[in-house]
């Protein structure tokens, strides 16, 4: 199953996850002791900006326009915001 999954689309999960633990530290951050809206929050801009950069290459024509790029990533940052949680608690709280 994990052979039929392209090769850049491994490139954008790992990005993303990279993303969600940044993220959800910094969400947590922002809102200390509210980890819920913490997370909402993170995932809100998780998913804008992977669908944002799609959405840019579809419109500027610069890049490959392809929406399970920004799938990949959006599945690689909610992947990360558990790391990233657990990172503030160890760290933060």
């Amino acid at each position: 199953m994990f052979n039929k999954i392209a090769p850049d689309k491994w490139k954008h999960f790992f990005a993303g996850i990279l993303m969600g633990a940044v993220l959800e530290v910094v969400s947590a951050l922002t809102f200390p002791g509210r980890p819920l809206l913490a997370a909402l929050v993170a995932l809100a801009v998780v998913i804008v900006i992977s669908y944002g950069f799609e959405l840019f290459s579809l419109i500027t024509g610069k890049g490959h326009y392809d929406v399970m790029d920004a799938v990949a990533s959006i599945i690689g940052g909610i992947t990360g915001m558990l790391p990233g949680a657990l990172v503030y608690q160890w760290m933060f709280a």
